[in-house]
């Protein structure tokens, strides 16, 4: 019974994602993935590049077919360069993308994928994978080529001839959501490293909590390639840093150490030596100096890192960008556009590769297809390991199989607080601090922290300690000032197994520092809870450089994110609820930091349809004016409606929380909400008025701030700034 039980496990991770994957057109990412049958010594650092790096390197590799299933050194070449020429020919054929960083670090993937890596490739969601990130994304064929010759079934020869074209499984940066296999979305540099961090801390936290003396069932590594570029964007310091002070020894990440960029050689803006960086900051520093064809220096290198146990590692890895070209090696010219054809028939010549393209030879296929039933046999292995976990510690392995299917609890959400407007008022970042709490009992995948903040966003988890070193099962995230980093790496951890759910807080306005993450959960589907407080004027004191004004707007044009802005505490509750839900969708929840009431009316069923009426007094869906409102100002369109009913007018109150839910309502919902008829409207948001036109209509008003904020108390500046219910009472009437 075990057995069977573990079997399943395995089987619905991939039947999992291939439901998700396939709601969505184009239907072909999956449609060919197969149920799997289940049954050397550190290098000395002086200058960071030597004459030799700087050389173009004109090197000759034998290309005759073979039939030897030895992995000499020649038949590793040959592997080598199908990587390189998969990937010259898809960029050339596509005349768009990068070859020079797949031709670079063609040899550092071979090993990783057919030596060192764990993996099933007609399984790519099976858990103890080892996980790999290209954060250098724009070398995406590097990571397409490796998919294919691994066996991967989202990359095939047609694919590869279809690479940045429409529809196509192999889309110009890679992106999980397109092609399984791709652990996360990279493209924008720095993101991927990042990610990495948060795929390594979900490792550690699951093996902290679920491992045992006898049986180790949460054992993978993750490994990243990084770039020249990578290293220069803030992100990777920060996320670095983290994982420095976390000791996540089972990161490995490669440094791409190529020296050039696109406006050319990294001497004209970037001559630090980055590898006392990474060593300064915490990680095992070791140099691989020939990463052209210092094959056994890559081995040695891996080798060395496993042995590291209480830090990441850093490789750094001399290579020649578009290794081979004999013409544009080592320059910028090949690092982001096609050889062009003259170029791809002398880099030919001179690696001795005389196949048509796309074509790879038949030792190297035969070579690599043993990837196949390895990777079934270790994931077999692994489920029995799992069965016999699952017979001595039953409690923990249902524990671990809901984490890692995304299974919640029946009845979770019954854990959720609920409130009256008898209920004392409080702000919504303290009603927050409640529901994350209340949460954390009944989920066990719930996790997260602050940017160096905790005690005024009020997201610590009392019931837990602190995510250390030496703690890593606890749940409470420290993160520091390191916003982008947090917004990141809380993706990687959201993308490792659905159901860990992370959140991450800090002042609304900071989200300007992480919205480059915040738009790769969006845009790869990782459904992190954002929790920003601090949400408008209503901060006071601290000024316009703390105060969001145009925030809200901005999310709400941002696809497949949705924008929370509760009025109280039935609504903060109810935000959770869709949050928690939705776990494709990255959620933000913008939070008071002002006691607000608990108004009558909102409801937590509420908030999942976005928009809804707390109050009316009129008859067949006919108001003489509709009141709108969000968040601390939803109390001053109910202020309002009282006023305006007690001189006999027909009032309702709409609380449009988010819009992107009220937008997937139906249209008889909609009209039910705001009748077509009914022209009287009027909202009111400490914020942008940018977008409220979409519903107040053209003969409405929309009251908000289309300027910078103010430092004074909160009641001054919103008086002066007429976020009042009496700018409410005196719009409706002009409108009535």
């Amino acid at each position: 019974m075990a057995s069977t039980s573990s079997l399943t496990l395995s089987q619905a991770l991939l039947t999992r994602a291939i439901h998700h994957t396939t709601q969505s057109p184009p239907d072909h990412r999956l449609s060919s993935l197969s149920l799997p049958s289940f049954s050397t010594p550190r290098a000395s650092f002086s200058s960071r590049r030597t004459t030799h790096h700087r050389r173009q390197h004109l090197i000759r590799a034998s290309a005759v077919e073979t039939v030897d299933t030895t992995t000499d050194t020649a038949l590793v070449e040959k592997s080598v360069n199908s990587i390189r020429f998969l990937a010259i020919d898809a960029v050339e054929k596509a005349n768009s993308g990068h070859p020079g960083l797949p031709m670079g670090c063609a040899p550092m993937g071979h090993i990783l994928y057919d030596e060192v890596m764990r993996y099933n490739p007609k399984n790519p969601y099976w858990f103890n994978r080892d996980r790999f990130v290209l954060s250098a994304g724009h070398g995406c064929m590097l990571q397409y080529a490796l998919l294919h010759l691994a066996g991967y079934d989202s990359v095939q020869e047609d694919d590869l001839k279809n690479f940045r074209q429409w529809g196509s499984r192999t889309p110009g940066h890679p992106e999980n959501f397109e092609t399984p296999g791709v652990e996360v979305t990279t493209g924008p540099l720095g993101q991927g490293i990042a990610n990495a961090v948060g795929l390594a801390l979900a490792e550690k936290h699951l093996a902290a909590r679920f491992n045992k003396p006898d049986s180790e069932i949460v054992d993978h590594y993750t490994y990243c390639i990084v770039g020249d570029g990578c290293n220069m964007e803030g992100i990777s310091n920060e996320a670095a840093s983290l994982a420095g002070h976390w000791g996540l020894n089972k990161l490995i990440a490669f440094y791409d150490d190529n020296h050039i960029s696109i406006d050319g050689d990294t001497e004209i803006a970037f001559t630090e030596d980055v590898g006392l960086r990474f060593q300064a900051l915490g990680w095992h520093l070791i140099w691989v100096k020939n990463g052209n064809t210092g094959y056994d220096e890559i081995r040695a290198a891996i080798k060395e890192a496993k042995t590291i146990k209480d830090k990441p590692v850093f490789i750094k890895v001399t290579t020649t960008i578009g290794f081979g070209s004999p013409n544009k090696a080592n320059s910028y010219s090949v690092h982001g556009a096609a050889l062009g054809s003259k170029e791809v028939d002398a880099t030919r010549k001179n690696l001795g590769w005389p196949y048509e393209p796309f074509h790879v030879p038949e030792d190297v296929k035969k070579h690599w297809s043993r990837h196949t039933p390895e990777g079934a046999a270790l994931e077999s292995e692994w489920n029995a390991k799992f069965a016999e976990y699952e017979k001595k510690y039953g409690e923990e392995a249902a524990e671990f199989k809901a984490i890692i299917k995304g299974e919640l609890p029946a009845g979770w959400d019954s854990a959720l607080p609920t409130y009256t407007p008898e209920s004392p008022g409080d702000a919504t970042r303290n009603l927050s601090q409640q529901c994350l709490n209340a949460l954390a009992t009944v989920l066990p995948g719930f996790l997260g922290g602050s940017a160096d903040l905790a005690s005024s966003n009020m997201t610590l988890m009392k019931m837990f300690g602190d995510f250390q070193k030496n703690t890593p099962e606890e749940r409470n995230l420290r993160f520091g000032v390191r916003e982008h980093a947090m917004g990141a790496i809380c993706n990687g951890i959201a993308l490792h197994s659905t159901g860990l759910i992370p959140y991450c807080a800090t002042f609304f306005v900071f989200t300007d520092y992480m919205r480059a993450a915040m738009r790769i959960s969006a845009l790869s589907e990782a459904g992190v809870i954002y929790v920003m407080t601090h949400d408008s004027i209503g901060l006071g004191e601290d000024g316009p450089t703390h105060q969001p004004i145009e925030h809200l707007a901005s999310f709400r044009a941002m696809p497949n994110i949705f924008m929370f802005r509760p009025a109280d505490g039935n609504e903060t509750a109810g935000a959770y609820k869709v949050a928690v839900l939705n776990r494709k969708t990255p959620s933000v929840l913008a939070l008071s930091r002002q006691k607000l009431p608990h108004l009558p009316g909102t409801s937590i069923d509420g908030v999942a349809k976005g928009g809804y009426t707390i109050t009316d007094n009129s008859t067949g869906n006919k108001p003489d004016v509709i009141l709108v409102g969000t968040g601390s100002e939803l109390m001053f369109a109910a202020e309002a409606a009282e006023a305006l009913i007690k001189e006999g007018k027909t009032v309702r109150v709409v609380s449009l929380v988010s819009w992107e839910l009220f937008e997937q309502q139906s249209a008889e919902y909609k009209e039910s909400v705001f009748p077509a008829a009914v022209t009287a409207r009027v909202s009111i948001e400490a914020g942008s008025t940018f977008g409220w036109e979409k519903y107040v209509g053209p003969k409405g008003k929309a009251i908000g701030i289309d300027r910078f904020g103010a430092s004074a108390p909160a009641p001054k500046i919103y008086k002066e700034y007429g976020i009042t219910t009496e700018a409410i009472i005196a719009a409706a009437k002009e409108r009535i």
